[in-house]
């Protein structure tokens, strides 16, 4: 068995290519090492964590420092003449992406400023709740309760606990809409699409019509949806969608749509934070300037278009991702058949390597994603509460300072699981690598002397 030393480097490019015996795809694309030639790694460094802040492209660095250099050249005339235009045409191809209809959709800088505006504009009597499942994204959670805090609302936690049946889900989601029956009535709920840890696919459509039937706003948190998974807004009809395009769309940071179909704009009452675009109620007497050119679009997207002086460079770069996709990937449906399959390949190798098992349900949609779940063979029972979050960091320092990678590791269902990205540039041997990393630091906690291997004052920093 090689020794972690011997493991340190990632697998380079060689001669013969893993990616070779990989998924299918079209004749002229090769997934893999060769990949890497687009992106801007350090060579010693192998991106396993592609989920958490994606990464893009060298051209589409090019264009958007064509962008910026754009701005520089004539502050004034781009930032309020030329960037709206612009921005439309990045607006227009993701309608057409979601099929939604062009005036519905506006870019905000990530899901988390999506979800914010949202939830901060909707107004709350006594009794109106905030229902959400246990597996939301930690940010997010946190501005429910602080919406909670600021407002008459309440919120409701559905507890989930993976691996679980796409029926069981739905039912715990039900008892939770009948939970907010109590004493009140549930306003919004708030559910992923793919949700971040664990990195599974939940069933947003299905999630989406228990809404409808009850009465109850539908926020589906789309973090991880585009270039993920199909999503079709106008046959979905969620009252709101977020969704990042910094992540598996390859645009730069920070780059996300917002979806509110005309019925819920008026919902929407300010962009956050608010700038320009907002229309005050009428007061007799009293009228705020306007300092940006006259504009015939919707109060909606005149909210969203400016919303101070941020570098909004990554917007305009939605087109130069699109093609990117269409040109050195195949187009869509390769790039995503060639993600999912390496995911599932890349999971079942590392469960194998370690001896355990993915994390899926019967029917097999967890896993119908970019992303794998793999249970570590650590012994939970001879930790404390206390030492869990010590273990995660343990191994995500090791990772990180030893190998050059990074992998999520979390604590779920009284496990530990590792979260691991499929990307173009990755192939089976990347995972076959990990796997080997993964067995040997959890050999030497799990052999009799821990608390020692827990200490990370040993790390290189």
């Amino acid at each position: 068995m090689a020794e972690l030393k011997d493991l340190a480097v990632p697998p380079s490019d060689t001669s013969k290519n893993e990616a070779l015996d990989s998924p299918s795809r079209g004749e002229s694309v090769q997934f893999g090492h060769k990949m890497r030639k687009f992106f801007l790694f350090d060579r010693q460094y192998n991106n396993l964590n592609h989920g958490s802040f994606g990464t893009y492209p060298s051209q589409v660095r090019s264009r958007m420092r064509h962008y910026q250099d754009l701005c520089e050249a004539r502050p004034d005339r781009f930032i309020r003449y030329d960037y709206p235009k612009m921005l439309d045409c990045s607006r227009k191809l993701l309608a057409d992406y979601f099929n939604a209809a062009l005036d519905d959709i506006v870019l905000v800088p990530n899901a988390t400023v999506g979800i914010n505006t949202v939830l901060r504009n909707l107004r709350y009597n006594p009794g109106d709740k905030i229902l959400y499942c246990s597996t939301l994204y930690g940010a997010c959670e946190k501005t429910v309760e602080y919406v909670c805090e600021t407002t008459p609302a309440t919120s409701i936690r559905v507890e989930l606990q993976y691996p679980l049946d796409d029926d069981d889900l739905l039912e715990a989601f039900r008892d939770g809409l009948k939970r907010g029956q109590d004493g009140g009535r549930v306003k919004i709920a708030l559910f992923d699409a793919v949700s971040s840890l664990p990195g599974v696919r939940m069933p947003f459509a299905e999630l989406t019509d228990i809404c409808k039937q009850n009465g109850v706003l539908s926020l589906i948190d789309g973090a991880h949806a585009p270039g993920q998974v199909p999503i079709d807004l106008a046959k979905l009809q969620p009252d709101f969608f977020i969704g990042n395009c910094h992540k598996w769309l390859f645009a730069p940071r920070g780059c996300a749509l917002l979806y509110v179909p005309r019925k819920s704009q008026p919902l929407m009452r300010s962009s956050l934070p608010t700038s320009h675009g907002f229309v005050p109620l009428p007061c007799e007497g009293k009228i705020i300037h306007n300092p940006l050119p006259p504009s015939a679009k919707s109060e909606f997207v005149n909210q969203f278009e400016y919303t101070g002086a941020l570098d909004n460079s990554p917007f305009l770069c939605v087109p130069d991702c699109f093609q990117f996709i269409e040109e050195e990937c195949g187009g869509q449906r390769e790039y995503m058949e060639y993600c999912q399959t390496l995911a599932r390949q890349g999971g079942a190798i590392v469960a194998k390597l370690l001896g355990t098992e993915v994390m899926d349900n019967k029917e097999g949609t967890l896993s119908k994603c970019f992303f794998s779940n793999v249970r570590l063979p650590l012994h939970a029972e001879i930790f404390t509460s206390a030492e869990r979050s010590q273990v995660s960091q343990w191994i995500t320092n090791k990772l990180v300072f030893d190998h050059h990678t990074f992998l999520a590791v979390f604590f779920h269902a009284d496990s530990w699981w590792v979260r691991l990205s499929a990307q173009v540039y990755l192939e089976s041997d990347d995972f076959r690598w990990v796997g080997q990393i993964l067995d040997q630091l959890c050999r030497k906690i799990n052999d009799g002397g821990f608390r020692d291997a827990l200490k990370i004052s040993d790390v290189e920093e």
